[in-house]
């Protein structure tokens, strides 16, 4: 849907009522941890089995791990699939479908496999299931937006039954990290043989995947409703401690009151996301509480600087003085969230605070774009998906711009189209968020910023400068952490400079949970972890 300009103003007045409501709710104080006058629930004892059921605001583009890149599609993908290698609590590398692994030189790595792993269809994990695997992610002519991941892979070589040697073009040193990306999933290679067969007779590459995805994980996919519901089941034969609960079903609910009225009721187990002012509604419940992790994701306001006048960095440095950080996070997420310097994210390895940042500053703002030739503004728009939070963002942002004689439109769309057109580059400006869940800067500038991922990769803003490219190429080919942050603080304070996207915040990921469910959890990259949740009786 389109709201122009002079639309904006009722449509805020009718969001912040909404949001009010859903935060008075629940009876509390904004600063309540919960409810002292009564007495927390009997919580029962763990029990396996059960159908666990979560609300989720958007739905999964694919169910191919090697065909998205965004994060709705990304926690249905890792309970499906697994990687050869897994990252702890603490960002440290451990075993996964790879029980264990050692560099042959600088440039070969040799991975021993499980032996006792089996793919859903019954088919065999082993070295050429890897090699198969890889291979795909790397055909040029499928066009994988995890490319970017595995682009430094020159060979994968099948040593043995359960050995398998992995060449780069050059020293990787974050090669492990992005073995455990979920964009590096297992999948069966009947199912790839599958996929291939159909895209021979015209089929879009990963459709068939996504229709029927095949990996070992703990969960095995049972059905799929766009737009409605995607349904798991339990593996019973799974190769390590199976999951407890029988299935889980993800639930599509876009609308947040919905979503947390579901929770209060017992419809559903865990909501995500919860808007921060819903906090101490669930916290007061008297059935749910609040999982809450800070994460390793940026949300952005991005421009199209192939698209004049985005092309110029004056006026994309204008827009970015003209956004006030402070009163998004304050009056949009309620305090939850850090005013991002730049596009990575505190705790990850690269990250520096020594870039200056671009402050609100509207007299800067109008200097700049009097500067560009831009003073009488021009007519624009901004594109967002179903999520209210970043309506709102769009909103203000619509409403700091008028000031500067700029005409904002803006257009919502439901998820998987947003993903679609952004990536085909038809935008003008866009807010989106990019997670971060390999922990090296790497993950970050490369997909957002390299020319080599524009568009679906990650690249929405088509950003492309010859000068940058080769800084990130050279902190791939870098093998000393301290070299390596030199690069990624230069890669940062030039992204200060170029402003290709306006960086909004690190926000905090908030989740309801029943309190009939433990042993659930969710990282910093936003995926649930659920293997471990059991329901209590």
């Amino acid at each position: 849907m389109a709201l122009p300009r002079k639309s904006a103003w009722p449509f805020l007045l009718l969001l912040v009522l909404a949001l009010f409501l859903a935060g008075c709710a629940g009876g509390g104080s904004d600063d309540s941890a919960g409810s002292e006058d009564e007495p927390a629930p009997d919580s029962g004892e763990a029990t396996q089995g059960g159908d666990l059921i979560l609300a989720v605001l958007s739905d999964a583009s694919s169910l191919d791990p090697h065909g998205a890149n965004d994060v709705p599609s990304s926690v249905i993908q890792a309970n499906i699939f697994e990687t050869l290698v897994n990252r702890d609590e603490n960002s440290e590398i451990i075993p996964g479908l790879a029980e264990s692994w050692e560099p042959v030189d600088e440039l070969t790595w040799s991975f021993q496999l499980r032996e006792d792993v089996t793919f859903h269809d019954g088919e065999p994990f082993n070295a050429e299931a890897v090699k198969v695997n890889l291979d795909r992610i790397r055909d040029e002519a499928l066009a994988s937006p995890r490319f970017n991941l595995y682009e430094m892979i020159s060979e994968v070589e099948v040593i043995g039954d359960y050995e398998v040697q992995i060449t780069t073009e050059y020293a990787f040193s974050p090669l492990l990290a992005h073995l455990s990306h979920a964009g590096g999933g297992m999948i069966s290679p009947a199912t790839i043989e599958a996929d291939y067969e159909a895209v021979a007779g015209g089929a879009d590459p990963f459709s068939v995947v996504s229709e029927n995805p095949v990996g070992t994980g703990f969960f095995k996919f049972e059905s799929w409703e766009p737009g409605s519901e995607i349904r798991l089941s339990k593996n019973e034969d799974y190769w390590d401690t199976p999951a407890n609960v029988d299935t889980v079903t993800f639930r599509v609910v876009p609308d947040s009151q919905v979503r947390a009225a579901d929770l209060e009721t017992g419809n559903v187990h865990i909501i995500d996301p919860v808007q921060p002012n819903e906090v101490s509604r669930i916290e007061n419940s008297g059935v749910a509480s609040i999982t809450q992790e800070q994460s390793a994701s940026i949300a952005y306001l991005g421009f199209n600087t192939e698209k004049a006048p985005f092309d110029d960095p004056l006026v994309r440095q204008a827009i970015s003085y003209a956004i006030d950080r402070e009163a998004i996070i304050s009056g949009i997420y309620d305090g939850v969230g850090t005013v991002a310097q730049g596009p990575v994210a505190p705790g990850i390895f690269g990250y520096t605070e020594d870039v200056e940042s671009i402050d609100f500053n509207m007299d800067e703002a109008r200097a700049l774009l009097e500067e560009a030739g831009m003073a009488d503004g021009f007519t624009t728009s901004i594109w967002t998906n179903d999520n209210p939070q970043r309506q709102a963002i769009a909103v203000l942002v619509q409403e700091a711009l008028a000031e500067l004689n700029i005409e904002v439109s803006i257009e919502v769309m439901e998820f998987g189209s947003y993903i679609e057109r952004t990536s085909a580059g038809d935008h003008d400006m866009f807010i989106l968020g990019w997670s971060n869940s390999t922990g090296d800067a790497d993950y970050t500038l490369y997909p957002l910023f390299h020319s080599a991922s524009k568009g679906n990769p990650g690249n929405r803003s088509f950003y492309d400068n010859p000068e940058f490219d080769a800084l990130l190429d050279e902190g791939r080919r870098s093998t000393e952490a301290a070299e390596r942050e030199e690069i990624y603080a230069e890669a940062q304070a030039m992204l200060a400079e170029d402003a290709p996207m306006a960086y909004l915040l690190h926000q905090d990921y908030l989740v309801g949970v029943a309190d009939t469910v433990t042993g659930f959890e969710i990282d910093a990259a936003g995926i649930y972890q659920l293997r471990n949740v059991s329901i209590t009786q």
